[in-house]
Parts: structure tokens; sequence; C-alpha cells
């Protein structure tokens, strides 16, 4: 059977596997949540939100090459990378974009997708920093740092590495205690129910959109891909 899907797959240069044509589809639903997102066919690769990113020399992955990559079929790649989790959210490539595209919100998209379909890399400390933060938020309704760290750190290390850098906090922790800005055990919020309901609620939620049915090309790359 693999062999036939790769020989399938040899004899059909541009077509996507099943795998791709999957996360394309989630990705374009994603796409069809943005006001506006139809314009990623109008991108001309010309760099200018590469060039206008100030943390593009921190990605592995270029917001220019971010709708290469997509058009390519290989939408992957890009939740197992870096740039969608570094993105500073300053909206630069957005502004200065001369076809009109939202990339910021493109990149949010993929962060929604890579968290779904949990694809991404698991030990990359933007991640695992946002998603311990969340979780000490929801358990006791604001953040506990001393947790907070030590989770942090003992995902991101090797328990050595992790306890020597918690040592190396131990001035900055104290300091912090001293003033009354830090607690060494977690405390909870007066309201941590009707605040658990809230964010239970809002997670089930769905943003209002009204959907135009459209057939869309799943299994091609390149501009076709996207309607172009």
């Amino acid at each position: 059977m693999a062999v036939s899907n790769l020989t399938d797959h040899a004899l059909s240069p541009g077509t996507l596997p099943h795998s791709e044509r999957v996360l394309r589809k989630a990705f374009l639903d994603q796409v069809d949540d943005i006001p506006g997102g139809e314009k990623l066919r109008k991108c001309i690769q010309c760099g200018t939100c590469t060039g206008s990113c100030p943390l593009s020399y921190t990605m592995d992955v270029s917001p220019r090459e971010v709708i290469a990559r997509f058009r390519a079929g290989d939408i992957e790649s890009l939740l197992r990378s870096r740039t969608i989790w570094t993105c500073a959210s300053c909206y630069n490539c957005t502004v200065r974009c001369p076809a009109g595209i939202k990339i910021t919100d493109l990149l949010y998209a993929l962060k929604r997708m890579s968290m779904d379909q949990g694809i991404y890399p698991k030990r990359f400390p933007v991640y695992v920093f946002s998603e311990s933060f969340v979780k000490m938020v929801k358990r006791y309704g604001r953040n506990w740092e001393v947790g907070l760290m030590e989770r942090f750190q003992r995902r991101t290390t090797t328990p050595v590495l992790g306890l020597f850098k918690s040592m190396s906090m131990l001035p900055i922790f104290f300091k912090l205690f001293r003033r009354g800005r830090v607690n060494i055990f977690p405390k909870k919020i007066k309201g941590i129910r009707d605040l658990k309901r809230i964010i239970e609620k809002a997670e089930q939620m769905e943003r209002p959109v009204e959907r135009i049915e459209e057939k869309r090309p799943t299994r091609v790359v390149g501009y076709e891909a996207i309607g172009s």
C-alpha cells in the first residue's frame, strides 16, 4: 500500500499527499474566518513583509517564505517552525504589504492550527512558556511565578541544566519575595469558579462568520491551489 501511494504521488507531480490536503483544508478554513483573508492569493513574493519584520533574523522561515511554502504544499513544516511562535504581532508586515495581505493574522491561524493538530516543536521555549502561563491562569486565576518557571525549566531543558538555571534566579526571587511580589505557594483568586466558567464558555464560542461555499482545489500546489 505504501509503495502504491508513493508511486501514485511520483507519477502526479504537483499533487499533494493526503496529510497535506487535510492540513490545507484546515488552514483555508482558518483563512475564511479572517476578514480579507482571500487576499492571500495576491502575494507577489516581493519580500516587503520579511524586510519589515524586526524579528525575521530569529525566524527559521521568513514571512515571505511562509506563503511560498503554503503554495508549495508544505504546511506541516510551517507548523513545526519557530516563526509562528516568534512573531511579535507588531503588524509591520500587514501595514506595509502592497497587496493588503494580513500576514500577522495568517501566522495566528497557523498557530491555532498547530495547537489543534498537535504539530509543533515540543520543547520550543515560546510555546512551552505560553502553554504553561495559560494553564496557571486557568487553574489559579492568576500567574504563579515559581510554578511557571519550574514547569518551564523542566520542559525546555535537562533536569541538571534546569536546576542550575533555577538556582541562578534565586537572587531575583528573594528581592521580589521581600517586596511581596511573588508567592512561594500558589493562591487562587476569590472568583476562580466564575472565571473558569467564563473561560469554558469563551472556548466553546465560535466567531459568527458568513461562509460562501466554494469548491477549492485540494490536491494541487502552486497558485492554482489558492484560487489564482
